[in-house]
């Protein structure tokens, strides 16, 4: 039997590649990702509704009726893949999305198309915590999470890249079978759930108090989906560092999708820019988020990745900020920074979280709590953002955003430079951990504790982890 690689230590400038049991980790996840989020409907699904006889208000209700399920769905599918292992959470998740996408293939109704965006929240909560948690969950096995950033990034690259090929193809293939865009999708899920089933089980890796990470049984006791919940709560009350790192994120993720969904076509439209341009316009976007994806270690590492993402999302408020300034050309290369800046961000953000979450916590639980305090203050600023446009003042709506962001990351940045939540956390850990603050001017590495996002001077247990540029996830 091959020795498995040995961790380098930190500070010596060692490194090995991955194991052959990460590289399958890696590469299955990159089809799971790739394949599960590939819906080839997203640019013609309205038109697709229209056609089939729907509203405007009823298309928008529906849209209304998915993000508010999609937030309930998060709570007990999270509960879900921490009792019956996230692996078994990820192909729960492929199955109801395959299923989910041949649902207007069979109705295209009102209710064919309800329960098709009902379907696709279930599905998308399954594995929204689930497969972050195991990626993970399996590298730190194998002692190759110093790897995860980029496959992480790397992963939503490789989505991203896909519908840039995919897309421009779903108008001629409409003509040519109407249903098409669904029959893809259903069968890019179908091929999700193939990775899902190739993933290997991990054992002994946490996933929730005295459980396996990917548990093969689904054994219950009465109350224990309400003691996990109240379990995951309790570790946010008691992490002030995992609370404030969820609370940081918020301000990106929110950007993000009112920018680049519910703000991208008014912002075009207000500088001149016509519709036929926008799709060579969120082409681009999608480039460039895709690129900055893949390649999150470009970032400086003399500064930790908690300040990094302070400085993406005053980069994101700014960006939004001079859109009110320029003209069309300018606000086409601001958009296109703007979505640069969202890849740097997002897996970076989800690093930290994870490296936040305490040993033996409920992760994928911690996971979807985080999904559900993004999305419901996406909800709150969507509607903001309606009354806004309403009123004819976008350019108002840009600048209260930017200013609304400054002021969130001010105060975030007062609570870390205080000092109290780092006392805090390292007090915990002592007592939970006794001699284990050897390392790191007092913070416990992230492979031996969980909570590498705790220490006074790493928060994120970042320096030296990101892969090389030259270095790929895989071995390869």
């Amino acid at each position: 039997m091959r020795p498995r690689p040995r961790r380098p230590h930190p500070g010596t400038g060692a490194d090995t590649g991955p194991t052959d049991t990460a590289r399958r980790i890696i590469r299955l996840n990159y089809g799971f990702q790739l394949l599960f989020n590939l819906l080839w409907w997203m640019p013609v699904f309205y038109a697709y509704q229209k056609a089939a006889g729907l509203s405007d208000g009823q298309i928008f209700g529906i849209q209304s009726i998915y993000y508010v399920a999609f937030c309930l769905f998060e709570i007990p599918t999270g509960l879900i893949a921490d009792r019956i292992g996230t692996r078994n959470c990820l192909r729960a998740g492929a199955v109801v999305m395959t299923a989910a996408n041949l649902a207007p293939v069979v109705s295209a109704s009102y209710t064919g198309f309800l329960v098709h965006f009902l379907a696709i929240a279930a599905g998308r909560s399954l594995t929204s915590g689930a497969a972050s948690a195991y990626l993970y969950d399996g590298l730190r096995a194998e002692r190759c999470d110093e790897h995860y950033l980029r496959a992480e990034g790397t992963a939503r690259a490789l989505g991203l890249a896909a519908k840039i090929v995919c897309w421009p193809l779903v108008g001629p293939l409409m003509a040519v079978v109407h249903a098409a865009p669904y029959v893809l999708s259903a069968a890019s899920a179908a091929g999700s759930l193939a990775c899902a089933v190739m993933l290997p089980r991990l054992a002994g890796t946490g996933g929730g108090p005295g459980k396996t990470a990917d548990r093969a049984d689904g054994g219950r006791r009465s109350g224990a989906f309400l003691r996990d919940a109240a379990f995951a709560l309790r570790c946010v009350a008691s992490s002030r560092w995992l609370a404030l790192v969820m609370v940081q994120g918020v301000a990106v993720f929110t950007l993000s999708r009112i920018c680049q969904v519910n703000l991208f076509q008014p912002i075009l439209l207000e500088n001149g820019i016509a519709e036929a341009s926008h799709g060579g316009v969120l082409a681009a976007m999608t480039v460039a988020e895709a690129v900055a994806s893949a390649r999150p270690q470009w970032l400086s590492r003399r500064l930790p990745p908690v300040a990094w993402i302070s400085i993406l999302s005053l980069a994101l408020a700014g960006a939004l900020a001079a859109m009110t300034l320029g003209g069309p050309w300018a606000v086409v290369t601001l958009l296109c920074l703007f979505a640069a800046a969202t890849g740097f961000a997002f897996p970076i953000q989800r690093k930290l979280v994870n490296d936040a979450v305490p040993a033996h916590a409920p992760r994928a639980t911690l996971l979807s709590v985080e999904s559900i305090v993004d999305r419901a203050v996406c909800a709150l600023a969507a509607i903001a953002a309606g009354a806004y446009l309403s009123a004819g003042h976008l350019d108002a709506l840009l600048w209260h955003s930017a200013l609304a962001t400054a002021v969130l990351l001010g105060v975030f940045q007062l609570l870390l430079h205080s000092g109290v939540v780092t006392r805090g956390q390292d007090r915990r850990q002592a007592a939970a951990t006794p001699g284990a603050l050897r390392a790191g001017a007092g913070a416990p590495k992230a492979a031996d504790t969980g909570e590498g996002g705790s220490g006074a001077t790493d928060p994120a247990g970042y320096r030296g982890r990101p892969a090389a540029p030259s270095e790929s996830p895989d071995g390869g």
